[in-house]
């Protein structure tokens, strides 16, 4: 068109094509991705002694940014392909049984709404694991360790009638 005289611009030409006239000016730059291969050798010193670690753990263990870390392990091709095996360590869980009264006692913690004013509020309860019994309780706006207190020695005063060292072998729970 420019050879017959009649000149067309460039974004009028883009326009008539289809596509952004800055589509018409975009070179796509291929470059290299660049690795510190410093910290690459200080990862793969971390999976060889650890297979199970993923990247966030072999980030949180060198003290590197998470993402810089998992950048490094798509670009080398490394995956977590071992998981720990054995089990974990658990607590040993014991059953709840009291072959005697005031053998075991159990405490608990519940929020209870108490309406508008109020609003939720802590309820401590005391109870002997035998006999299923309320030994005692206590209602306080905030679950700290005082309610708790008060609830365990008003099952001290129900059940022995004074404070102080209870006379059976007690476990509290």
């Amino acid at each position: 068109m420019a050879s017959e005289d009649s000149p067309v611009t460039i974004s009028k030409a883009c326009e008539w094509a289809g596509f952004s006239r800055r589509s018409f000016y975009y070179q796509a730059k291929r470059r290299a991705r660049k690795i510190n291969e410093t910290l690459a050798a200080s990862i793969k010193r971390v999976i060889d002694a650890l297979p199970y670690a993923g990247y966030r753990t072999v980030a949180w263990l060198l003290g590197e940014n998470k993402n810089t870390v998992q950048r490094i392990f798509q670009l080398k091709g490394w995956q977590v392909r071992k998981r720990r095996s054995g089990h974990r360590p658990r607590v040993q869980a014991l059953p709840s049984v009291a072959s005697r009264p005031n053998e075991r006692w159990a405490t608990d913690m519940a929020r209870v709404w108490c309406g508008a004013q109020y609003r939720w509020c802590a309820l401590t309860l005391v109870m002997d694991c035998h006999t299923r019994e309320l030994l005692g309780w206590r209602l306080s706006r905030t679950s700290n360790a005082q309610a708790a207190e008060a609830a365990l020695e008003e099952a001290l005063i129900h059940r022995y009638g004074l404070l102080g060292k209870a006379r059976d072998d007690l476990t509290i729970r």
